[in-house]
């Protein structure tokens, strides 16, 4: 297990390969540990570190370090004690916001950004995701299986409160502007049958930032890297493969990226 200390606090964090620095944040459920196999995948060419955020996983439980803030400050003082200068960031729920945020106030610093599960609204977010304990919305979200099993087993380390404290600072101004003017390239991931973050309607994607593309996953619920892992798999690392600055829009529309918006 890695960890460094970040105002004497611990954070953990796992690595894999090497080449240009990759980070995954997890989301509202479970830990680092769902990623490990995106971060096999990326690691052929990358090197993918993952972090648990305060509150999850082996990461401190400090009521203090909870708001979207302090999670940002999180991946800023990692990416400082790491010595990583320009970055990818990969998240999902939670860690999609975050990494919205952090691109948002670090433009120079976040190459691009894959946001997968995104609310970029409040009211696509299920009440239930907000009111469960963290291992009931494990159980409520996923299948038991052995791809499945990082989620379940972590998820109880959670602590509920760090869910609640990110639910109530939604109303960043930040987020609301990122949605129209994040300049940064970002690919926005989300599930058709996701049950906790429900799929944004995409008639008015012609409002999204230019340097944004969406793209809908027809066979997944909230967790888009397991339920279709190979799919997921293949347009990260098309993703990652974009000359640096270039849009997303540019992607070579493979016949499975076609159900999409722009």
């Amino acid at each position: 297990m890695s960890v460094i200390l970040l105002d004497q606090q611990v954070v953990h964090y796992e690595v894999l390969g090497r080449g240009r620095p990759v980070i995954f944040l997890h989301g509202w459920v479970g830990s680092w540990r769902y990623w490990i196999p995106v971060m096999q995948a990326a690691s052929i060419s990358y090197r993918a570190y993952a972090i648990d955020l305060w509150g999850f996983g082996d990461s401190a439980k400090w009521v203090q370090n909870y708001s979207l803030d302090r999670q940002v400050r999180l991946v800023d003082g990692f990416l400082n004690e790491m010595g990583i200068g320009r970055v990818v960031l990969v998240g999902h729920g939670l860690g999609a916001i975050v990494a919205t945020l952090y691109a948002m106030r670090n433009p120079d610093i976040v190459d691009r950004l894959m946001a997968v599960s995104y609310p970029m609204e409040q009211g696509q977010i299920n009440a239930r995701l907000r009111n469960a304990a963290p291992a009931e919305l494990a159980d409520w979200l996923l299948s038991k299986s052995t791809l499945t099993e990082p989620v379940l087993t972590d998820a109880p380390k959670a602590d509920r409160d760090a869910l609640l404290t990110s639910f109530n600072n939604m109303a960043l101004p930040e987020l609301k502007e990122a949605n129209v003017a994040l300049k940064t390239p970002r690919l926005l991931i989300n599930g058709q049958n996701d049950q906790a973050i429900f799929p944004p309607e995409f008639d008015s994607s012609l409002s999204l930032p230019e340097q944004t593309h969406a793209v809908l996953f027809e066979q997944s619920g909230h967790f888009p890297m397991m339920d279709e892992t190979n799919k997921f798999n293949r347009l990260m690392i098309d993703f990652l493969s974009l000359p640096s600055g270039e849009s997303p829009r540019q992607l070579q529309l493979k016949e499975e990226w076609r159900r999409r918006v722009r």
